[in-house]
């Protein structure tokens, strides 16, 4: 029998702790661990998740947070989740595209319309079913979190159309549909870890990268990138996963209570995330970094073949990619 088909014990003590002494109520502590500096509104989102746990369960569940790959990394988290060692984590939806197909939609450039189009699809059947479609791997998404748009910086090069990506090591998520992007339009796509990133820029391993601006500003990958160039080619979310071990053994009451309060956190970080973004995009400029607003009917011109091409070889992600576009807020 595989190891993933059952919790060992060992594994299970990592995902529950049960305290209290002959007396006292039991406490179900939840392990969740992510990659994140402790002052990045993703972590902060999920210290509030904690919080209210804690207070619609009357105390007899909390949180314990592990922020910055203390447990490990993105892929570790996700692999402990799956084994039953991690409660919860975060994770780009990108990286769970090798999990569940129905997560590639998302890497799609130019999905969305604007802001109120992209909520309506998370928040609407679209995004549901997308969340529960890792759980035969044990891996149950909960909510979204907003991880804005996604736009390139590189070293030493101005970037305003898609013709000065050309001949660039542009550095990826590991992401089918991101690795088709940027070489559609002229660059080399690299998959490098994002905690090995900064080095790689450093060393010349790779000649810049893609991501939104709190996460430009808060990894210090300014300090080496000097234009940022904001097309903003995808909008790709982060998702806040339970491990399908921990939920099956949560009571209906409890798993309520957590689906509650992912809700609310969920709400609550894409407040923190519109006043991140802005507070980012200042620090970065004001440290010397040229932002670019390029016309971006431009970069969705090279990359408009893509959409044909995924409905012609995954059906399955055209089908979606579709309720998507006919999704309305």
């Amino acid at each position: 029998m595989p190891p993933h088909r059952f919790i060992p014990l060992a594994a299970a003590a990592l995902i529950l702790g049960l305290a209290g002494c002959a007396g006292q109520r039991s406490v179900t502590v939840i392990k969740l661990a992510h990659t994140l500096d402790q002052s990045h509104p993703v972590h902060v989102a999920m210290a509030y998740f904690g919080e209210r746990l804690a207070a619609k369960s009357g105390g007899t569940m909390r949180v314990e947070l592990y922020s910055g790959g203390q447990l490990g990394s993105e892929r570790e988290c996700i692999e402990l989740l799956q084994l039953g060692g991690l409660g919860m984590t975060k994770i780009s939806s990108s990286a769970l595209e090798g999990f569940a197909p129905e997560y590639r939609v998302f890497g799609l450039p130019y999905l969305f319309r604007d802001e109120a189009h992209r909520w309506a699809v998370l928040n609407g059947s679209v995004g549901r079913e997308v969340l529960l479609s890792a759980e035969s791997r044990f891996l149950r998404g909960l909510c979204y979190y907003d991880a804005g748009t996604r736009s390139f910086y590189t070293v030493n090069r101005r970037v305003e159309k898609p013709e000065d990506l050309a001949g660039l090591k542009i550095r990826i998520q590991e992401s089918q549909l991101a690795l088709k992007m940027v070489r559609a339009l002229g660059a080399a796509a690299t998959p490098i870890a994002f905690a090995e990133l900064y080095t790689a820029l450093q060393q010349g391993v790779v000649d810049g990268a893609e991501n939104n601006p709190p996460s430009f500003h808060l990894s210090r990958h300014y300090e080496l990138c000097k234009y940022y160039v904001l097309d903003e080619h995808t909008a790709v979310p982060d998702v806040l996963l339970i491990s399908a071990h921990l939920w099956r053994t949560l009571t209906p009451q409890q798993q309520a209570w957590v689906q509650a309060a992912a809700d609310e956190s969920s709400v609550r970080q894409r407040e923190l995330w519109t006043d991140a973004t802005a507070a980012s995009l200042a620090a970065v400029k004001k440290a010397g970094v040229e932002v670019i607003i390029p016309d971006k009917n431009l970069f969705r011109a090279r990359v408009a073949s893509m959409q044909a091409e995924v409905a012609r070889d995954q059906p399955r992600i055209g089908a979606l990619a579709q309720r998507v576009r006919e999704t309305t807020p």
